[in-house]
C-alpha cells in the first residue's frame, strides 16, 4: 500500500518507519528541509531504541523515503497520516494550527479518493473541521477517521510494531476496511482492532493519558501521606498492585509525569471539559498534585541545606523526562535544576542521551559532566532524577569518595534505604522517613 506521513516528530518518523517495515512504500513529509536531510543520510534527529536501525533498512530497500513535497506525496497515497504537532495553547486547548494547515494542503492535493488519517493527539471535533477544510478545495470522495497513537518513548518501536491495541474512529465502512488492511500484519487476530465513531476514538486517547496521569498522581498523594505518618510507599505500593483491580501499573511514586503527552493532554481534557460545562475535580487534581510533587522535592534539598545554596554543587544524574529517551520536555529535571540555580547552586549533570536539548534549555548554566561519576565529583550531594538503567547498581563506594558529604536525594526510590543507612549515607526519597 502507499502511504505518506506528514510530520516526521516521535509519532510520524516512527509511524512511517514501521509501516514500511510490513512492505508497504511510505513517503515521511516534513518542511524542515536540514531535518530532511539528516533522515536521508541515516542521521535520526530523536533517541528511540531500534528506531535507527529500521530507518537504515527501510530506506536502502526504497520502501522509506523522505520529502517535503507535500502535494506529491498525497497525490501519490492511499492513505494519508496526519502526525504534525499539536502544542499546548496559552488556555490550555491543543493548538491546531498545523494540523489545519495540513488539512487544507491535503485538500489543494487530492486527485481521488483517499483515507485521512488523524494520527496526532487532537481533541474532539477535530475530524468534523478537517473535513471541512479538505472539502472547501476537494468535492470528490475521501474519508477522515482518528487512529489514536498509544506509543510509549523509549518503548515506541516496539509498541508499534506489536500493539496491545490499535483504535480506528471510523464512520465509513470502506475507510475502516482499508485501516484495517494497514494494521493487519502487525498481528494475527482481529480481536485487537477496536472499531468505535470517530469522536469516541479522539476522546479515548484523552482519557486514556489523563487516566493514567491521575494514577501517577495518586501514588504520589499517597506517597507524601505515607511519609507524614511514617509507613513506607513501597511496601503499600506493593499491597494495593497485588489486587488484580488496581494492577501494577503507573503507581511508582517519584516526581511526577512529564513529557510532550500527559501534561499537555491533561490540560487539553481540562478545557474540553470546562468548554462544556463537565465536571473536571479529578483531571485538575491530577494537574495540580504533579506541580507540587517536583516542589516537595526541592523544599526537601532545601529543608537540608537551607535555601542559600551559593557555592554549593549538586550533582545531578538524569535530565530527560524518562530513561531511553532524549526528550526534556517537561522534564522534572527542569523544575529542580531552575530552583536550584534560583538558589545560587551549581550544578554539574549528567545523562546519558540528553546533553543536545538540555544546552539549548541551560546553555552553560550547569555543567555537562563527562560521566555518571564525574557529575558527583566534589559535590555536596547527589540527586537521582532520571531512572536510567546504569544508575541502578551503581558504585556507592566510589560515590561516597567522590561527594563531600554522603548525601543523596533519590527522586525515583531506586535505592535501598537501609543499605545505604549502613554504609553511612544520608538517605532521603520519596514515601519513606529515613
Amino acid at each position: 500500500m502507499k502511504i505518506c506521513v506528514i510530520g516526521t516528530g516521535y509519532v510520524g518518523l516512527v509511524a512511517g518507519t514501521c509501516l514500511a517495515d510490513m512492505g508497504n512504500e511510505v513517503i515521511c513529509v516534513d518542511n524542515d528541509l536540514e531535518k530532511l536531510k539528516k533522515l536521508e543520510n541515516g542521521i535520526v534527529p530523536i533517541f528511540e531504541p531500534g528506531l535507527e536501525e529500521l530507518i537504515k533498512a527501510n530506506c536502502a530497500e526504497g520502501r522509506l523515503k523522505f520529502s517535503s513535497d507535500l502535494d506529491k506525496a498525497v497525490k501519490d497515497s492511499l492513505v494519508c497520516f496526519i502526525a504534525v504537532g499539536t502544542p499546548q495553547s496559552e488556555d490550555g486547548s491543543a493548538d491546531l494550527q498545523y494540523v489545519m494547515a495540513v488539512a487544507e494542503s491535503i485538500g489543494k492535493a487530492m486527485n481521488g479518493y483517499k483515507v485521512i488519517v488523524d494520527k496526532s493527539t487532537v481533541p474532539v471535533g477535530t475530524a468534523e473541521k478537517v473535513t471541512q477544510t479538505i472539502a472547501k478545495y476537494y468535492n470528490g470522495e475521501f474519508d477522515v477517521v482518528s487512529n489514536p497513537e498509544f506509543l510509549k518513548q523509549g518503548a515506541a518501536v516496539d509498541d508499534f510494531l506489536k500493539p496491545d491495541r490499535v483504535v480506528i474512529g471510523s464512520n465509513s465502512t470502506k475507510a475502516t476496511a482499508i485501516m484495517q488492511e494497514v494494521y493487519a500484519p502487525f498481528f494475527r487476530t482481529a480481536s485487537r482492532f477496536i472499531i468505535m465513531d470517530v469522536k469516541s476514538a479522539e476522546m479515548t486517547k484523552y482519557a486514556s493519558n489523563s487516566f493514567l496521569a491521575i494514577k501517577i498522581s495518586y501514588a504520589n498523594e499517597i506517597a507524601n501521606i505515607c511519609e507524614a505518618v511514617g509507613a513506607d510507599a513501597e511496601m503499600v505500593r506493593i499491597g494495593m498492585c497485588s489486587d488484580k483491580r488496581i494492577g501494577n501499573q503507573f503507581l511508582f511514586p517519584g516526581l511526577g509525569y512529564g513529557g510532550s503527552c500527559f501534561p499537555k493532554d491533561v490540560k487539553a481534557l481540562l478545557k474540553t471539559a470546562k468548554d462544556n460545562g463537565c465536571g473536571y475535580k479529578l483531571i485538575q487534581a491530577a494537574d495540580e498534585v504533579n506541580k507540587e510533587q517536583r516542589q516537595i522535592f526541592i523544599n526537601k534539598i532545601l529543608k537540608r541545606f537551607g535555601t542559600n545554596l551559593s557555592g554549593k554543587t549538586f550533582g545531578i544524574w538524569g535530565l530527560t523526562f524518562k530513561p531511553k529517551t532524549n526528550d526534556m520536555r517537561m522534564s522534572p529535571a527542569i523544575t529542580i535544576i531552575n530552583a536550584l540555580l534560583e538558589h545560587g547552586a551549581i550544578v554539574k549533570a549528567f545523562d546519558p542521551k540528553g546533553f543536545e536539548l538540555a544546552k539549548l534549555i541551560w546553555g552553560d548554566k550547569i555543567v555537562y559532566a563527562k560521566n555518571s561519576y564525574d557529575a558527583l565529583n566534589g559535590a555536596d550531594c547527589m540527586l537521582l532524577l532520571t531512572e536510567w538503567n546504569e544508575f541502578r547498581r551503581p558504585d556507592f563506594d566510589r560515590i561516597k569518595e567522590l561527594l563531600k558529604s554522603p548525601v543523596i536525594f533519590d527522586g525515583r526510590n531506586q535505592y535501598d534505604a537501609e543499605r545505604l543507612k549502613q554504609r553511612g549515607f544520608e538517605y532521603y526519597c520519596v514515601g519513606k522517613k529515613i
